[in-house]
């Protein structure tokens, strides 16, 4: 029972992990590397991520540089970035791509605290599913003969624990983003 509760615990924390992971990518105003994680760029014949093709750097809080390791990827980049959709205006000067990082509106503002909200949400949902099945297998156990009443009453409790600091930290995280989203 204690190594399905301890593999709740891990793919809860994965689950929060994913949730950081997306979060990085959501723009909030300042120039951050990481906002250009998304983007692929068509190099040597293959999707290649912008990382590994070209050196990223914020050398002011509204500008993003990007400098190509190969001049000839000058265009794909631009190409890359505008694809990727991310409200981005990139301008090249043959060697160096510079990105502006325009100032948000505060409707551009409010739908990405919206999206952020709508991605914790999921992520609280994955979390809660996480416990479903674990309760089910822990129940299961116990209709086995596996385990005592007892010990199903306690593997549960200790996996609505967890399941709940996970759903509080989901939430921490969310309110950090949105008080990001919404600095001016």
């Amino acid at each position: 029972m204690n190594e399905r509760i301890e593999d709740a615990d891990r793919r809860m924390g994965k689950s929060i992990e994913s949730l950081k992971a997306e979060l990085v990518s959501i723009r909030t105003g300042k120039a951050s590397p990481s906002l250009l994680d998304s983007v692929r760029v068509d190099a040597y014949g293959s999707q290649m991520p912008l990382s590994q093709v070209a050196s990223i750097s914020a050398p002011q809080a509204r500008l993003l540089v990007i400098q190509p390791w190969d001049k000839t990827l000058v265009q794909p980049i631009l190409k890359g970035i505008q694809k990727a959709d991310l409200g981005l205006n990139p301008a090249d000067d043959g060697e160096l791509i510079r990105v502006p990082i325009p100032a948000l509106t505060e409707e551009r503002r409010n739908e990405l605290v919206k999206k952020v909200k709508k991605m914790g949400e999921d992520v609280k949902i994955a979390i809660r599913n996480i416990r479903r099945d674990v309760n089910e297998e822990i129940k299961k156990l116990q209709k086995d003969g596996e385990i005592s009443e007892d010990d199903l009453h306690r593997g549960t409790q200790e996996v609505q624990k967890r399941t709940d600091r996970y759903v509080e930290t989901v939430d921490e995280v969310l309110q950090r983003k949105e008080k990001e989203i919404l600095e001016i």
